[in-house]
């Protein structure tokens, strides 16, 4: 029997909106029969700061540190807290809700895919685990993702070091996630906005106890080249499956730019809630 092949879309760093829109027209070219599954590793310039489709930013997101830092905002198609992608490897994975492969609940669908996370970290030399979060606790309604791991995100030594986040639309399943490697801990918390300075001072102070980044943990930096290749030989082993490199045509970058400027671009949607 014939291993199933997926793609492998390895870019460089791309701006925030050419980024959303590059996962979301996949989605899209999947859902078409386009294209199969694809794993995708990319990264941001000028570094962003993305909100999860539901996220308030009203209130929340002070624009002024975000344009002072050289940061530009943009809106994810998924779900979740605010990131700041800096210094850091990006991943989304696309695959239809129906695939044989992927588990009915999105707990389950993220259990899986975090498995293929932890393999490829394993594949480092780096041990990790799969958060359970204490639903007797209260959250503490912060705006920033890794303040707090969420079912199944990857932490090491009790922080969290993977966020991840997911949508389904139209039959179509869309995680993706930051992989740190250093935690800009003081930029990221400039950009939100805190009752007082006091408030934002302490949770500042215990946000290190919470979150790193990879290389802050392990004391070394590994070469982004060999961690893709850890993070698909991880996947492939836990969905049984191999990949083939893929690239954008002509075509499909034209796409790309127009759902850019049509959508993640324009503050309609960027500021949307």
């Amino acid at each position: 029997m014939m291993t199933e092949q997926w793609l492998l879309l390895n870019q460089p760093n791309l701006d925030p909106a050419i980024n959303m829109a590059i996962d979301e027209k996949l989605t899209d070219w999947h859902r078409a029969g386009k294209i199969p599954p694809v794993l995708r590793f990319y990264g941001w310039t000028p570094a962003g700061l993305s909100v999860g489709y539901f996220q308030r930013t009203k209130g929340k997101i002070d624009m002024d540190a975000v344009k002072k830092h050289g940061f530009e905002l943009v809106r994810r198609p998924t779900g979740g807290q605010a990131v700041l992608h800096d210094d850091e490897l990006t991943y989304s994975f696309v695959i239809s809700e129906e695939h044989q492969a992927i588990p009915p609940t999105i707990k389950a669908a993220h259990k899986l895919i975090s498995e293929g996370l932890i393999a490829g970290l394993a594949k480092l030399g780096i041990e990790a685990n799969c958060a359970i979060p204490d639903e007797k606790k209260t959250g503490s309604g912060t705006a920033i993702c890794f303040e707090e791991p969420s079912w199944y995100e990857i932490t090491m030594e009790g922080r969290k070091i993977i966020g991840s986040a997911q949508a389904r639309n139209q039959g179509i399943l869309l995680q993706h996630g930051s992989i740190p490697l250093r935690m800009n801990a003081t930029e990221l918390f400039d950009l939100f906005i805190f009752d007082n300075e006091r408030v934002k001072e302490r949770m500042l102070r215990t946000f290190g106890n919470k979150a790193a980044g990879i290389f802050d943990l392990i004391g070394r930096e590994i070469p982004l080249d060999e961690m893709k290749k850890a993070f698909q030989d991880g996947f492939a082993e836990v969905f049984d499956v191999s990949f083939v490199d893929y690239t954008l045509s002509v075509a499909e970058w034209d796409e790309v730019y127009e759902l850019a400027d049509s959508k993640f671009r324009e503050d309609s949607y960027l500021f949307s809630r």
